[in-house]
Protein backbone atom coordinates (compact mmCIF):
# COMPACT_ATOMS: atom_id res chain seq x y z
CA UNK A 1 0.00 0.00 0.00
CA UNK A 2 2.60 2.28 0.92
CA UNK A 3 4.37 1.46 -2.45
CA UNK A 4 1.40 2.33 -4.26
CA UNK A 5 0.91 5.58 -2.27
CA UNK A 6 4.42 6.16 -3.05
CA UNK A 7 4.30 5.56 -6.81
CA UNK A 8 1.34 7.57 -6.91
CA UNK A 9 2.86 10.39 -5.35
CA UNK A 10 6.11 10.12 -7.64
CA UNK A 11 3.79 10.41 -10.91
CA UNK A 12 2.13 13.47 -9.37
CA UNK A 13 4.89 15.16 -8.92
CA UNK A 14 6.17 14.59 -12.62
CA UNK A 15 3.04 15.34 -14.07
CA UNK A 16 3.45 18.43 -12.34
CA UNK A 17 7.22 19.00 -13.69
CA UNK A 18 5.76 17.78 -17.02
CA UNK A 19 3.12 20.42 -16.82
CA UNK A 20 5.33 23.19 -15.39
CA UNK A 21 8.04 22.52 -18.09
CA UNK A 22 5.80 21.73 -21.39
CA UNK A 23 4.57 25.59 -21.32
CA UNK A 24 7.84 27.03 -20.43
CA UNK A 25 9.65 24.97 -23.54
CA UNK A 26 7.12 26.43 -25.96
CA UNK A 27 7.54 29.73 -25.28
CA UNK A 28 11.35 28.96 -25.63
CA UNK A 29 10.65 27.17 -29.14
CA UNK A 30 8.38 30.22 -30.10
CA UNK A 31 11.28 32.45 -29.39
CA UNK A 32 13.85 30.51 -31.54
CA UNK A 33 11.51 30.56 -34.31
CA UNK A 34 10.98 33.79 -34.12
CA UNK A 35 14.82 34.53 -34.50
CA UNK A 36 16.45 35.32 -37.90
CA UNK A 37 18.63 32.14 -39.28
CA UNK A 38 21.73 34.37 -39.62
CA UNK A 39 24.11 35.37 -37.04
CA UNK A 40 22.15 38.72 -36.92
CA UNK A 41 19.74 37.18 -35.37
CA UNK A 42 21.68 34.94 -32.75
CA UNK A 43 23.96 37.47 -30.33
CA UNK A 44 25.04 34.47 -29.06
CA UNK A 45 26.51 32.54 -31.38
CA UNK A 46 27.49 35.88 -33.31
CA UNK A 47 29.80 36.31 -30.74
CA UNK A 48 30.76 32.36 -30.31
CA UNK A 49 31.39 32.39 -33.71
CA UNK A 50 33.59 36.32 -34.07
CA UNK A 51 35.86 34.77 -31.43
CA UNK A 52 36.71 31.93 -33.24
CA UNK A 53 37.82 33.96 -36.16
CA UNK A 54 41.42 34.41 -36.73
CA UNK A 55 43.37 37.36 -37.42
CA UNK A 56 45.14 36.95 -40.64
CA UNK A 57 46.02 39.37 -43.78
CA UNK A 58 46.76 38.86 -47.64
CA UNK A 59 49.79 39.26 -49.08
CA UNK A 60 50.49 41.09 -52.73
CA UNK A 61 49.95 37.87 -54.38
CA UNK A 62 46.76 37.15 -52.45
CA UNK A 63 45.60 40.78 -52.19
CA UNK A 64 44.88 40.62 -56.22
CA UNK A 65 44.28 37.25 -57.03
CA UNK A 66 42.16 36.27 -53.88
CA UNK A 67 39.31 35.01 -56.40
CA UNK A 68 41.57 33.31 -58.79
CA UNK A 69 41.89 35.83 -61.71
CA UNK A 70 43.61 35.10 -64.31
CA UNK A 71 47.69 36.89 -65.02
CA UNK A 72 46.07 39.46 -67.30
CA UNK A 73 43.61 40.67 -65.04
CA UNK A 74 45.65 40.68 -62.16
CA UNK A 75 48.25 42.44 -64.05
CA UNK A 76 45.70 45.14 -64.85
CA UNK A 77 44.79 45.34 -61.18
CA UNK A 78 48.23 45.97 -60.22
CA UNK A 79 48.81 48.52 -62.50
CA UNK A 80 45.52 50.11 -61.53
CA UNK A 81 45.28 50.15 -58.10
CA UNK A 82 49.41 51.26 -58.52
CA UNK A 83 47.76 54.44 -60.93
CA UNK A 84 45.22 54.99 -57.51
CA UNK A 85 47.88 55.28 -55.24
CA UNK A 86 49.72 58.07 -57.06
CA UNK A 87 46.73 59.69 -57.32
CA UNK A 88 45.50 59.84 -53.80
CA UNK A 89 49.23 60.76 -52.93
CA UNK A 90 49.31 63.76 -55.57
CA UNK A 91 46.12 65.10 -54.76
CA UNK A 92 45.44 64.20 -51.30
CA UNK A 93 49.01 64.94 -49.35
CA UNK A 94 47.92 67.78 -46.54
CA UNK A 95 44.95 65.84 -45.40
CA UNK A 96 46.18 62.04 -45.58
CA UNK A 97 49.48 63.28 -43.70
CA UNK A 98 47.23 64.99 -41.14
CA UNK A 99 45.35 62.10 -40.77
CA UNK A 100 48.44 59.76 -39.86
CA UNK A 101 49.54 62.06 -37.76
CA UNK A 102 45.89 62.20 -35.26
CA UNK A 103 45.80 58.30 -36.06
CA UNK A 104 48.70 58.05 -33.38
CA UNK A 105 46.30 59.53 -30.52
CA UNK A 106 42.30 59.45 -31.87
CA UNK A 107 41.15 55.79 -31.68
CA UNK A 108 38.44 55.98 -33.74
CA UNK A 109 40.71 56.80 -36.63
CA UNK A 110 42.30 53.70 -36.08
CA UNK A 111 39.15 51.80 -36.16
CA UNK A 112 37.87 53.76 -38.57
CA UNK A 113 40.86 53.07 -41.03
CA UNK A 114 41.21 49.43 -40.17
CA UNK A 115 37.58 48.66 -40.63
CA UNK A 116 37.06 50.25 -44.45
CA UNK A 117 37.42 46.65 -46.09
CA UNK A 118 37.41 42.86 -45.04
CA UNK A 119 40.11 42.74 -42.40
CA UNK A 120 42.27 40.09 -44.91
CA UNK A 121 42.74 43.14 -47.22
CA UNK A 122 43.10 45.98 -44.86
CA UNK A 123 46.64 45.89 -44.06
CA UNK A 124 48.03 46.03 -47.07
CA UNK A 125 45.52 48.90 -47.91
CA UNK A 126 46.57 50.97 -45.42
CA UNK A 127 50.10 50.69 -46.37
CA UNK A 128 49.70 51.84 -49.72
CA UNK A 129 46.65 54.13 -50.19
CA UNK A 130 46.27 57.01 -47.79
CA UNK A 131 43.12 58.56 -46.86
CA UNK A 132 42.36 61.42 -45.48
CA UNK A 133 39.79 61.89 -42.41
CA UNK A 134 39.67 65.98 -42.59
CA UNK A 135 37.77 68.43 -43.83
CA UNK A 136 38.22 72.16 -43.48
CA UNK A 137 34.88 73.98 -45.33
CA UNK A 138 31.32 72.60 -46.47
CA UNK A 139 29.00 74.78 -48.49
CA UNK A 140 25.85 73.87 -50.41
CA UNK A 141 26.15 70.03 -51.22
CA UNK A 142 30.15 70.01 -51.35
CA UNK A 143 32.89 69.20 -48.50
CA UNK A 144 36.05 70.32 -49.09
CA UNK A 145 39.53 68.86 -48.08
CA UNK A 146 42.52 70.31 -46.52
CA UNK A 147 44.75 70.11 -49.96
CA UNK A 148 41.46 72.16 -51.61
CA UNK A 149 39.35 69.19 -53.41
CA UNK A 150 36.03 69.76 -53.12
CA UNK A 151 33.98 66.42 -53.10
CA UNK A 152 29.96 65.99 -53.82
CA UNK A 153 28.49 65.23 -50.10
CA UNK A 154 27.33 61.48 -49.71
CA UNK A 155 27.91 61.25 -46.11
CA UNK A 156 24.89 63.02 -44.58
CA UNK A 157 27.08 63.93 -41.78
CA UNK A 158 25.62 60.23 -40.53
CA UNK A 159 22.05 61.01 -41.05
CA UNK A 160 22.28 64.79 -39.40
CA UNK A 161 22.23 66.91 -42.96
CA UNK A 162 19.02 66.56 -43.79
CA UNK A 163 18.37 70.03 -45.27
CA UNK A 164 22.50 71.18 -46.16
CA UNK A 165 24.59 72.24 -44.28
CA UNK A 166 24.62 75.78 -44.62
CA UNK A 167 21.00 75.13 -43.57
CA UNK A 168 22.85 74.10 -39.86
CA UNK A 169 25.57 76.78 -39.97
CA UNK A 170 22.21 79.62 -40.10
CA UNK A 171 20.82 77.29 -36.89
CA UNK A 172 23.80 77.35 -34.80
CA UNK A 173 24.48 81.22 -35.71
CA UNK A 174 21.16 81.91 -34.92
CA UNK A 175 21.45 79.79 -31.62
CA UNK A 176 24.36 81.18 -30.21
CA UNK A 177 23.08 84.53 -30.70
CA UNK A 178 19.69 84.13 -29.35
CA UNK A 179 21.49 82.62 -25.78
CA UNK A 180 24.94 84.47 -25.76
CA UNK A 181 23.34 86.47 -23.01
CA UNK A 182 23.14 83.21 -20.62
CA UNK A 183 26.14 81.62 -22.25
CA UNK A 184 26.73 78.00 -20.72
CA UNK A 185 24.70 78.36 -17.55
CA UNK A 186 23.61 74.90 -16.68
CA UNK A 187 20.89 73.58 -14.72
CA UNK A 188 18.43 76.23 -15.28
CA UNK A 189 16.22 76.61 -18.87
CA UNK A 190 16.69 79.33 -21.13
CA UNK A 191 13.24 80.76 -21.99
CA UNK A 192 14.08 79.42 -25.81
CA UNK A 193 12.56 75.88 -24.72
CA UNK A 194 9.50 77.12 -24.13
CA UNK A 195 8.57 77.29 -27.92
CA UNK A 196 10.30 74.43 -28.19
CA UNK A 197 8.32 72.02 -26.44
CA UNK A 198 5.12 73.16 -27.54
CA UNK A 199 6.62 72.36 -31.57
CA UNK A 200 8.12 68.77 -30.26
CA UNK A 201 4.48 67.98 -28.60
CA UNK A 202 3.23 68.66 -31.72
CA UNK A 203 5.50 66.61 -34.02
CA UNK A 204 5.43 63.59 -32.34
CA UNK A 205 2.15 63.82 -31.18
CA UNK A 206 3.14 63.18 -27.26
CA UNK A 207 2.69 64.74 -24.50
CA UNK A 208 5.88 65.50 -22.54
CA UNK A 209 10.02 65.45 -23.68
CA UNK A 210 12.99 65.41 -21.82
CA UNK A 211 16.72 66.22 -23.54
CA UNK A 212 19.81 64.33 -23.50
CA UNK A 213 23.22 64.35 -25.07
CA UNK A 214 22.99 62.25 -27.78
CA UNK A 215 20.60 59.67 -29.44
CA UNK A 216 22.07 56.89 -27.49
CA UNK A 217 21.22 58.07 -23.95
CA UNK A 218 17.94 59.08 -25.39
CA UNK A 219 17.17 55.52 -26.02
CA UNK A 220 18.80 54.59 -22.64
CA UNK A 221 16.64 56.26 -21.32
CA UNK A 222 13.47 55.21 -23.07
CA UNK A 223 13.93 51.64 -22.40
CA UNK A 224 14.92 52.40 -18.91
CA UNK A 225 11.04 54.16 -18.58
CA UNK A 226 9.28 51.21 -19.84
CA UNK A 227 11.06 49.07 -17.87
CA UNK A 228 10.15 51.18 -14.92
CA UNK A 229 6.43 51.73 -15.45
CA UNK A 230 5.68 48.17 -16.99
CA UNK A 231 8.43 46.38 -13.92
CA UNK A 232 9.02 44.04 -16.74
CA UNK A 233 12.43 43.02 -17.96
CA UNK A 234 13.22 42.68 -21.64
CA UNK A 235 13.02 44.71 -24.70
CA UNK A 236 12.77 43.24 -28.01
CA UNK A 237 15.24 44.36 -30.82
CA UNK A 238 14.85 43.44 -34.35
CA UNK A 239 17.66 41.89 -35.83
CA UNK A 240 20.22 43.99 -37.94
CA UNK A 241 18.46 47.28 -36.18
CA UNK A 242 21.27 49.84 -34.99
CA UNK A 243 20.08 51.43 -31.74
CA UNK A 244 23.28 53.05 -30.30
CA UNK A 245 26.06 51.00 -28.80
CA UNK A 246 25.31 50.28 -25.36
CA UNK A 247 24.86 46.14 -24.11
CA UNK A 248 21.22 46.09 -24.24
CA UNK A 249 20.67 47.03 -27.97
CA UNK A 250 23.88 46.15 -29.44
CA UNK A 251 24.33 42.18 -27.78
CA UNK A 252 26.22 40.71 -30.76
CA UNK A 253 30.22 41.31 -31.63
CA UNK A 254 31.38 44.92 -30.93
CA UNK A 255 30.20 45.19 -27.67
CA UNK A 256 32.34 42.93 -24.84
CA UNK A 257 29.33 42.49 -22.63
CA UNK A 258 27.39 39.45 -22.95
CA UNK A 259 23.62 40.29 -24.24
CA UNK A 260 20.91 40.42 -20.85
CA UNK A 261 17.40 40.61 -21.06
CA UNK A 262 17.16 41.61 -24.80
CA UNK A 263 15.08 39.23 -27.28
CA UNK A 264 16.54 40.04 -30.47
CA UNK A 265 13.59 39.07 -33.38
CA UNK A 266 12.73 38.77 -36.75
CA UNK A 267 11.80 42.22 -38.51
CA UNK A 268 8.38 41.73 -40.74
CA UNK A 269 7.50 37.95 -39.44
CA UNK A 270 4.91 36.73 -37.69
CA UNK A 271 6.11 34.75 -35.33
CA UNK A 272 7.79 37.64 -33.66
CA UNK A 273 4.08 38.54 -33.08
CA UNK A 274 3.37 35.46 -30.97
CA UNK A 275 6.15 35.81 -29.02
CA UNK A 276 4.92 39.12 -27.93
CA UNK A 277 1.43 37.84 -27.71
CA UNK A 278 2.14 35.36 -25.12
CA UNK A 279 5.68 36.53 -23.38
CA UNK A 280 4.47 38.09 -19.60
CA UNK A 281 8.83 39.74 -19.47
CA UNK A 282 8.83 42.45 -22.81
CA UNK A 283 8.66 45.39 -21.59
CA UNK A 284 9.23 47.39 -25.03
CA UNK A 285 9.73 47.06 -28.59
CA UNK A 286 12.10 49.03 -30.07
CA UNK A 287 11.71 50.22 -33.93
CA UNK A 288 14.55 51.64 -35.83
CA UNK A 289 12.27 52.92 -39.15
CA UNK A 290 15.61 52.71 -41.31
CA UNK A 291 15.31 48.94 -40.73
CA UNK A 292 12.57 49.28 -43.71
CA UNK A 293 15.43 49.41 -46.48
CA UNK A 294 17.67 46.46 -45.64
CA UNK A 295 15.11 44.21 -42.89
CA UNK A 296 16.75 41.67 -40.85
CA UNK A 297 20.30 42.91 -42.25
CA UNK A 298 22.95 44.66 -40.22
CA UNK A 299 24.01 48.14 -41.43
CA UNK A 300 25.47 47.44 -45.36
CA UNK A 301 29.17 48.61 -44.35
CA UNK A 302 31.48 47.82 -47.11
CA UNK A 303 34.15 46.11 -44.54
CA UNK A 304 31.78 42.80 -44.46
CA UNK A 305 31.22 43.00 -48.42
CA UNK A 306 33.15 39.53 -49.09
CA UNK A 307 30.71 38.68 -51.64
CA UNK A 308 28.25 40.20 -53.69
CA UNK A 309 25.34 38.83 -51.70
CA UNK A 310 24.29 42.11 -50.25
CA UNK A 311 20.44 42.75 -50.27
CA UNK A 312 18.00 45.92 -50.05
CA UNK A 313 14.82 47.33 -51.04
CA UNK A 314 11.97 48.82 -49.33
CA UNK A 315 8.61 48.30 -49.37
CA UNK A 316 6.33 51.02 -47.75
CA UNK A 317 2.79 49.62 -48.11
CA UNK A 318 4.36 46.06 -46.48
CA UNK A 319 6.63 48.02 -43.70
CA UNK A 320 3.49 49.84 -42.92
CA UNK A 321 1.41 47.21 -42.10
CA UNK A 322 4.00 45.02 -39.91
CA UNK A 323 3.96 48.62 -37.64
CA UNK A 324 0.67 48.60 -37.65
CA UNK A 325 0.39 44.77 -36.63
CA UNK A 326 2.94 45.42 -34.30
CA UNK A 327 1.25 48.79 -32.88
CA UNK A 328 -1.88 46.11 -32.24
CA UNK A 329 -0.06 43.72 -30.63
CA UNK A 330 1.80 46.00 -28.05
CA UNK A 331 -1.89 47.45 -27.33
CA UNK A 332 -3.00 44.35 -26.53
CA UNK A 333 -0.06 43.55 -24.41
CA UNK A 334 0.62 46.77 -22.95
CA UNK A 335 4.26 46.92 -24.30
CA UNK A 336 5.81 50.42 -24.95
CA UNK A 337 6.00 50.91 -28.52
CA UNK A 338 9.66 53.32 -28.81
CA UNK A 339 10.87 54.45 -32.01
CA UNK A 340 13.93 55.07 -32.75
CA UNK A 341 13.94 58.28 -34.76
CA UNK A 342 17.57 59.04 -34.06
CA UNK A 343 19.40 58.55 -37.61
CA UNK A 344 16.44 59.01 -40.22
CA UNK A 345 14.67 62.21 -37.61
CA UNK A 346 13.06 64.22 -39.92
CA UNK A 347 13.96 62.97 -43.00
CA UNK A 348 11.05 60.92 -44.44
CA UNK A 349 8.15 63.71 -43.20
CA UNK A 350 8.02 66.45 -40.81
CA UNK A 351 6.24 64.23 -38.04
CA UNK A 352 9.33 61.80 -39.02
CA UNK A 353 8.52 57.79 -39.63
CA UNK A 354 4.78 58.34 -37.41
CA UNK A 355 3.87 60.31 -39.70
CA UNK A 356 5.38 59.00 -42.84
CA UNK A 357 4.28 55.27 -42.03
CA UNK A 358 0.74 56.67 -40.16
CA UNK A 359 1.45 54.57 -37.00
CA UNK A 360 1.86 55.97 -33.59
CA UNK A 361 4.88 54.84 -30.54
CA UNK A 362 4.08 55.85 -27.24
CA UNK A 363 8.06 56.89 -27.14
CA UNK A 364 10.03 58.10 -29.53
CA UNK A 365 13.79 59.35 -29.57
CA UNK A 366 14.71 62.18 -31.57
CA UNK A 367 18.74 63.38 -31.85
CA UNK A 368 21.71 64.88 -34.89
CA UNK A 369 19.59 66.75 -36.98
CA UNK A 370 17.24 67.95 -34.22
CA UNK A 371 20.06 70.04 -32.75
CA UNK A 372 20.31 72.15 -35.62
CA UNK A 373 24.18 70.97 -36.37
CA UNK A 374 24.80 70.30 -32.31
CA UNK A 375 24.48 67.14 -30.32
CA UNK A 376 21.45 66.28 -28.68
CA UNK A 377 19.15 63.15 -27.68
CA UNK A 378 15.32 64.03 -27.09
CA UNK A 379 12.60 61.42 -25.41
CA UNK A 380 8.72 62.22 -26.28
CA UNK A 381 6.51 60.12 -24.37
CA UNK A 382 2.88 59.73 -23.37
CA UNK A 383 2.65 61.39 -19.93
CA UNK A 384 2.18 58.03 -17.74
CA UNK A 385 5.40 56.80 -19.36
CA UNK A 386 7.38 59.77 -18.64
CA UNK A 387 6.82 60.11 -15.32
CA UNK A 388 10.58 59.44 -13.51
CA UNK A 389 8.59 58.87 -9.73
CA UNK A 390 6.03 57.75 -7.70
CA UNK A 391 4.04 59.67 -5.30
CA UNK A 392 2.93 56.57 -2.81
CA UNK A 393 6.98 55.18 -2.95
CA UNK A 394 9.10 58.41 -3.03
CA UNK A 395 12.03 56.46 -3.10
CA UNK A 396 10.90 54.42 -6.15
CA UNK A 397 12.65 56.39 -8.61
CA UNK A 398 13.56 56.55 -12.46
CA UNK A 399 16.84 58.23 -12.15
CA UNK A 400 17.98 60.44 -15.29
CA UNK A 401 19.91 63.66 -15.32
CA UNK A 402 23.34 65.01 -17.42
CA UNK A 403 24.93 67.98 -16.79
CA UNK A 404 25.07 69.14 -20.32
CA UNK A 405 21.23 68.18 -20.68
CA UNK A 406 19.33 71.38 -22.40
CA UNK A 407 22.27 73.12 -22.75
CA UNK A 408 21.16 76.78 -23.62
CA UNK A 409 23.39 76.72 -27.22
CA UNK A 410 21.90 73.12 -27.98
CA UNK A 411 18.29 74.90 -27.53
CA UNK A 412 19.04 77.80 -29.64
CA UNK A 413 20.10 75.84 -32.09
CA UNK A 414 17.22 73.29 -31.81
CA UNK A 415 14.42 76.32 -31.68
CA UNK A 416 15.77 77.72 -34.90
CA UNK A 417 16.07 74.10 -36.37
CA UNK A 418 12.41 73.63 -35.46
CA UNK A 419 11.59 77.29 -36.59
CA UNK A 420 12.87 76.68 -40.33
CA UNK A 421 10.55 73.80 -40.11
CA UNK A 422 7.54 75.77 -40.91
CA UNK A 423 9.19 77.91 -43.24
CA UNK A 424 7.37 77.46 -47.12
CA UNK A 425 10.83 76.53 -48.60
CA UNK A 426 11.42 73.92 -46.39
CA UNK A 427 8.16 72.73 -46.26
CA UNK A 428 8.69 72.67 -50.20
CA UNK A 429 11.50 69.70 -50.09
CA UNK A 430 9.10 67.15 -48.77
CA UNK A 431 6.63 67.46 -51.78
CA UNK A 432 6.66 64.75 -53.98
CA UNK A 433 9.86 63.70 -52.08
CA UNK A 434 9.37 59.79 -52.41
CA UNK A 435 8.54 60.39 -56.25
CA UNK A 436 11.51 62.35 -56.83
CA UNK A 437 13.71 60.42 -55.12
CA UNK A 438 12.79 57.12 -56.79
CA UNK A 439 12.92 58.29 -59.97
CA UNK A 440 16.58 59.58 -59.26
CA UNK A 441 17.54 55.87 -57.97
CA UNK A 442 15.84 54.71 -61.22
CA UNK A 443 17.08 56.84 -63.71
CA UNK A 444 20.88 55.57 -61.50
CA UNK A 445 19.95 52.07 -61.93
CA UNK A 446 18.65 52.28 -65.87
CA UNK A 447 22.10 53.97 -66.50
CA UNK A 448 24.43 51.07 -64.67
CA UNK A 449 21.97 48.53 -66.63
CA UNK A 450 22.83 50.64 -70.23
CA UNK A 451 26.92 50.54 -68.83
CA UNK A 452 26.59 47.11 -68.38
CA UNK A 453 27.91 47.93 -64.89
CA UNK A 454 27.01 45.11 -62.08
CA UNK A 455 25.50 48.24 -59.81
CA UNK A 456 22.19 48.68 -58.71
CA UNK A 457 20.76 50.86 -55.98
CA UNK A 458 17.83 50.62 -53.51
CA UNK A 459 16.54 53.51 -51.44
CA UNK A 460 14.50 54.80 -48.39
CA UNK A 461 13.74 58.16 -49.53
CA UNK A 462 17.57 59.84 -49.64
CA UNK A 463 19.02 56.95 -47.80
CA UNK A 464 20.69 54.70 -50.86
CA UNK A 465 22.35 51.57 -50.60
CA UNK A 466 24.40 50.24 -53.44
CA UNK A 467 24.00 46.40 -54.38
CA UNK A 468 26.20 44.35 -56.44
CA UNK A 469 24.60 41.87 -59.51
CA UNK A 470 27.43 39.51 -60.15
CA UNK A 471 29.95 37.51 -57.82
CA UNK A 472 32.76 39.53 -57.04
CA UNK A 473 35.37 39.51 -53.66
CA UNK A 474 36.29 43.56 -54.74
CA UNK A 475 32.95 45.25 -54.65
CA UNK A 476 34.80 47.15 -51.48
CA UNK A 477 37.04 48.76 -53.97
CA UNK A 478 34.25 51.19 -55.20
CA UNK A 479 34.38 53.41 -52.75
CA UNK A 480 38.09 54.98 -53.31
CA UNK A 481 37.25 55.22 -57.06
CA UNK A 482 34.22 57.28 -55.91
CA UNK A 483 36.41 59.42 -53.64
CA UNK A 484 38.71 59.95 -56.27
CA UNK A 485 35.74 61.03 -58.81
CA UNK A 486 35.07 63.41 -56.18
CA UNK A 487 32.52 62.18 -54.19
CA UNK A 488 32.39 61.84 -50.70
CA UNK A 489 31.63 58.55 -48.55
CA UNK A 490 31.58 57.69 -45.10
CA UNK A 491 33.78 55.27 -43.65
CA UNK A 492 31.07 52.14 -44.41
CA UNK A 493 31.71 53.05 -47.60
CA UNK A 494 29.00 51.90 -50.84
CA UNK A 495 26.75 50.51 -48.11
CA UNK A 496 25.45 54.10 -47.07
CA UNK A 497 25.11 56.85 -49.62
CA UNK A 498 22.90 59.45 -48.02
CA UNK A 499 21.28 62.94 -49.90
CA UNK A 500 20.79 65.94 -48.23
CA UNK A 501 17.18 67.37 -49.30
CA UNK A 502 19.08 70.46 -50.48
CA UNK A 503 20.35 68.45 -53.90
CA UNK A 504 18.66 70.10 -57.29
CA UNK A 505 18.25 67.74 -60.34
CA UNK A 506 21.53 69.40 -61.49
CA UNK A 507 23.59 68.16 -58.59
CA UNK A 508 21.99 64.72 -58.78
CA UNK A 509 22.89 64.24 -62.22
CA UNK A 510 26.79 64.75 -61.44
CA UNK A 511 26.52 62.32 -58.82
CA UNK A 512 25.49 60.10 -61.52
CA UNK A 513 27.99 61.26 -63.97
CA UNK A 514 30.83 60.80 -61.95
CA UNK A 515 29.51 57.48 -59.95
CA UNK A 516 29.39 55.68 -63.43
CA UNK A 517 33.45 56.94 -64.66
CA UNK A 518 34.25 55.52 -61.56
CA UNK A 519 32.74 52.23 -62.11
CA UNK A 520 33.70 52.56 -65.67
CA UNK A 521 37.17 52.72 -63.98
CA UNK A 522 37.18 50.17 -61.62
CA UNK A 523 35.84 47.59 -64.06
CA UNK A 524 38.10 48.56 -66.54
CA UNK A 525 41.10 47.82 -64.37
CA UNK A 526 39.70 44.74 -64.17
CA UNK A 527 38.57 44.47 -59.99
CA UNK A 528 34.65 42.55 -61.46
CA UNK A 529 36.58 40.08 -63.60
CA UNK A 530 33.95 37.43 -63.32
CA UNK A 531 34.88 33.66 -64.41
CA UNK A 532 32.89 30.23 -64.44
CA UNK A 533 32.35 28.70 -61.01
CA UNK A 534 32.89 31.69 -59.36
CA UNK A 535 29.81 32.49 -57.13
CA UNK A 536 28.80 34.00 -54.12
CA UNK A 537 28.44 30.56 -52.19
CA UNK A 538 31.97 29.51 -53.93
CA UNK A 539 33.40 32.44 -52.49
CA UNK A 540 31.83 32.09 -48.81
CA UNK A 541 33.28 28.33 -49.30
CA UNK A 542 36.92 29.63 -49.94
CA UNK A 543 36.77 31.82 -47.37
CA UNK A 544 35.62 28.95 -44.54
CA UNK A 545 38.37 26.86 -45.83
CA UNK A 546 40.95 30.26 -45.46
CA UNK A 547 39.25 30.64 -41.57
CA UNK A 548 39.66 26.68 -41.06
CA UNK A 549 43.18 26.50 -42.33
CA UNK A 550 44.59 29.40 -40.48
CA UNK A 551 43.22 28.04 -37.14
CA UNK A 552 44.61 24.35 -37.60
Amino acid sequence: MEETLALGALSALSLGALAWALPKAHRRLQLSRAKHRSLAGHARMARRVAALIPGYAYGEEAFFASDGAPADVVGARREGFARLCGLYAERYPRSAASTALARETISDLQFTGSYRVPFQYSPYLRQRLKIGGFLQAAHGVRVQDLDGNEFLDLTGSYGVNVFGVDFYKECVDEGVRETRALGPVLGAYHPCVLGILERLKALSGLDEVSFHMSGTEAVMQAVRLARYHTRRTHLVRFCGAYHGWWEDVQPGPGNPAPPRETYTLKDMDERSLQVLRTRRDVACVLVNPLQALHPNANAPGDSSLVDSSRRAGFDRAAYTAWLKRLREVCSERGIVLIFDEVFLGFRLAPGGAQEYFGVRADLVTYGKTLGGGLPVGVVCGRAHLMKRFREDRPADICFARGTFNAHPYVLGAMKAFLDRLERPEIAALYDGLDERWNDHARRFNERFAAEDLPLRVANLSTVWTVTYTRPSRYNWMLQFYLRAHGLALSWVGSGRLIFSLNYDDAEVQEVLERFVAAARQMRDEGWWWYGAGLTDRAIRRGILRELFFRRA
